[in-house]
């Protein structure tokens, strides 16, 4: 009796076998974690000098937290020493790190306002090899109005990160949603500006007086102070809305714009509840390849600056 003909439907050749295989979810997921590990594995050239990097948006839910800690996490993975510091009272940076951060815990609260060393309160990142974090505790509330009596008010989280001696390559500042004390600390420690911007309407709305804020830090506080970067976050292909808002922030600042937008991503949302990063969390999602990207987008366009200033010096 003869086998199965080639055309019987229920029969699979070997030719279109390893495709369907290859098809499936699991093989999916498969890829795309492999993808991640070796986009990770790849490694980054190290910046020269430590770079501070302030991530702040006065305009709430636009993914500034969520970036910062993210960013963060990706640097890590690509060979980097980074260190969040957690300025938000939430405390939203230092949870989505799995770092404690109840009121007892040492915390960037007791750094700015009772003068503590910085680290004192930095904390290692269990998830992560490498990543850093400084809490914040609900007492940072009130750190606002304590800090308006104290001496240099505005740079006492400067002179915390001058002194901290341990070896960095990055620190990224979370700021609260708000253009206070706390965000003028921020700005006067740091020397680049990283603006998460949402894909949705207003959009840029109240991004003025953040970018008049940086004007007035750099002309009165600290000159080093700029803009390097501007990252698109929640963007959705499948509208026209958030192409439309993504085309006319690219128009307004074409430089500092990165080619990687972040997804909206039910992974990037759910990773903080289990106190981790998309990146640990679920490392072959379209989030965490996105982060990853925007990471090297960023730690690339660094070097870039640094070669060009040193050309510029000579």
């Amino acid at each position: 009796m003869s086998g199965p003909s080639a055309t019987d439907p229920g029969t699979v050749s070997r030719e279109t076998e390893p495709e369907l295989v290859d098809d499936t979810p699991i093989a999916r997921a498969a890829r795309q974690a492999v993808e991640t590990s070796r986009a990770a594995a790849e490694g980054l050239p190290r910046p020269a000098a430590t770079r501070v990097m302030v991530v702040a948006n006065q305009k709430g839910g636009v993914g500034k937290t969520t970036s910062t800690v993210n960013l963060a996490a990706a640097l890590a993975l690509h060979g980097a020493r980074v260190l969040v510091v957690d300025l938000d009272p939430q405390g939203n940076a230092s949870t989505a790190l799995g770092i404690d951060h109840h009121a007892s815990v040492p915390s960037i609260y007791d750094v700015l306002v009772e003068g503590k060393d910085l680290a004192e309160v930095v904390q290692p990142v269990v998830d992560v090899e490498g990543l850093f974090c400084a809490p914040a505790t609900i007492d940072l509330a009130g750190a606002e109005i304590e800090l308006v009596s104290l001496v240099a008010r505005e740079s006492r989280l400067q002179r915390a990160i001058d002194g901290y001696e341990q070896p960095l390559d990055y620190i990224l500042i979370d700021c609260p949603p708000s253009l206070g004390l706390l965000t003028v600390n921020a700005l006067v420690a740091g020397r680049e500006v990283v603006i998460p911007i949402q894909c949705e309407y207003y959009a840029l709305e109240g991004l003025g007086q953040l970018l008049r804020n940086v004007e007035l830090v750099r002309g009165h506080l600290n000159p080093q102070l700029h803009v390097s970067t501007i990252l698109l976050t929640m963007y959705d292909a499948r509208t026209r809305l958030a192409s439309q808002v993504a085309q006319e922030v690219r128009d307004h600042f074409a430089a500092e714009v990165l080619n990687t937008s972040i997804p909206r991503s039910v992974r990037i949302s759910e990773a903080p509840s289990y106190g981790q990063t998309v990146m640990t969390y679920d490392p072959g999602s379209s989030g965490a390849l996105s982060y990853l990207e925007a990471a090297r987008e960023i730690a690339l366009r660094g070097i870039a600056a640094e070669t060009a200033e040193a050309k510029g010096a000579q």
